[in-house]
């Protein structure tokens, strides 16, 4: 665990006690902090209590003497409107700062590398974690793929923090600083909390704000909000920068064209077939592994070893998982695919699909994915969004399921060998699910018991 002494012998007001939450105030209270711990949900209260964690209401607190709030990522910020901690602290001076920040001011030596990103930075964040690993470096990899920051271990100098960091939680970061931070792309999501497209960009690029000479930005620039930031940075010119393309070949960057990853300036050509890179398929996870790779050069490790392990990444769980396959039907957890542009990544990567898709729609839908409808046999539609993919489909078959449990079955039943059954449902999973990943256990868990019917 880290020990947070940044606010020792000061007060620090925390309000959401999930997981993220619980682990900055313990760490914050044993660096001598002063904590006040709250959330509206009595369970996470009862966690928090059974920590050993003081419970202050702060709604009814007088916010004296409170230095700061800390707030869990998920609690708006400003959009739709401040929530009432929010509007609380800045009545009583007190700065709002999110768990990152707190790692920032504890100025440790080690290296700092931060990706963010609309779509795959959970992905390349581990990759970023697994190459550094395997190159033989103390590595602690968190964020908001999973592992709270007052989890992390403390690093000295030659270690290195990988963190995936979501829009929120770069808005909570004003000390932001990255020795190489990596955005990969930009598209429409979190619009509502962001205040719309232009808010949402702008907070995307403050990963590098923080910047200077000796640091790094890498930088896909394949959508056009990247680019236009790209053509910023270049213009600014304070730090080093790599851009990052699938398509088109840069004599300045690292790009894939054809599933090959080239490296013109550092490694003088092609690096890599990545079209052999067992858990890295499709387009999208070219960009991934090219900008893991530009990553990971810039912190000085060597091509070859980077190649290396690139090749033996496991993969990431609910990121295009391959569950398994029965009767030469092969079955794919793309849970974590909670938007269209998400999806369109794993439908591009097979030709004959058995899709489940649904849950609670974003804005836009699917009508983004027409171009892919080709390759889908057959629709199998779950949670509050079922008719209205339905209707946006047109004339792909549909079958209406309901839950998880009858998808996997139909499309088990239709598929033919050959084929893929995929899960990417292109809808946040809160209708029917806490969270994404309960929803891919539960495909695997009906994927496993479809296995031992077949036995």
């Amino acid at each position: 665990m880290t020990v947070f002494s940044s606010f020792d012998h000061r007060t620090v007001a925390v309000f959401g006690l999930g997981r993220t939450g619980i682990a900055s105030a313990r760490a914050l209270a044993e660096g001598g902090a002063t904590v006040k711990a709250w959330d509206d949900n009595e369970a996470s209260r009862a966690a928090a209590a059974k920590a050993g964690l003081p419970l202050v209401d702060l709604y009814a607190d007088d916010w004296q003497g409170t230095d700061a709030l800390l707030l869990s990522p998920g609690i708006p910020l400003t959009h739709p409107q401040p929530h009432a901690t929010v509007l609380r602290a800045r009545e009583a001076g007190a700065e709002v700062i999110g768990d990152v920040e707190l790692l920032m001011r504890e100025q440790s030596a080690a290296k700092i590398t931060g990706i963010t990103g609309t779509n795959g930075k959970s992905t390349t964040t581990a990759l970023i974690g697994h190459i550094l690993r395997e190159c033989g470096g103390a590595v602690e990899v968190g964020g908001n793929i999973g592992t709270a920051i007052g989890e992390l271990a403390t690093l000295d100098e030659g270690g290195h923090y990988v963190l995936e960091l979501s829009s929120y939680q770069i808005d909570l970061t004003p000390s932001l600083h990255c020795d190489v931070a990596v955005l990969l792309n930009i598209s429409p999501d979190h619009l509502d909390r962001h205040g719309g497209m232009a808010g949402y960009v702008s907070v995307k690029q403050r990963i590098f704000d923080g910047q200077g000479a000796e640091d790094t930005a890498v930088i896909g620039v394949d959508d056009e909000h990247c680019k236009a930031i790209y053509d910023r940075l270049v213009q600014q010119g304070r730090q080093n920068i790599i851009p990052v393309s699938v398509g088109r070949p840069m004599e300045d960057g690292v790009y894939v064209l054809d599933g090959v990853l080239f490296d013109p300036k550092g490694a003088g050509g092609m690096v890599a077939d990545l079209r052999s890179a067992p858990r890295l398929p499709g387009a999208h996870n070219w960009q991934n592994a090219a900008a893991a790779y530009a990553a990971t050069c810039a912190l000085g490790f060597f091509p070859a070893d980077i190649v290396n392990a690139l090749f033996s990444f496991p993969g990431l769980a609910h990121r295009m998982e391959l569950v398994g396959e029965i009767g030469g039907v092969t079955y794919v957890n793309d849970s974590k695919a909670t938007n269209a542009e998400a999806a369109a990544r794993a439908l591009s990567s097979y030709d004959s699909i058995y899709w489940i898709a649904g849950g609670r729609s974003k804005e836009g839908g699917i009508a983004t994915l027409s171009e892919y409808f080709p390759r889908i046999r057959k629709a199998y539609l779950i949670g509050e969004a079922a008719e209205d993919f339905a209707a946006a489909l047109g004339h792909v078959p549909v079958a209406q399921c309901g839950n998880m449990e009858t998808a996997v079955a139909q499309a088990a039943a239709d598929a033919e060998a050959g084929s893929v059954v995929l899960l990417s449902p292109a809808c946040a999973s809160f209708d029917q699910y806490s969270d994404f990943e309960a929803r891919g256990d539960d495909f695997r868990t009906q994927v496993e018991t479809l296995r031992e019917g077949t036995a």
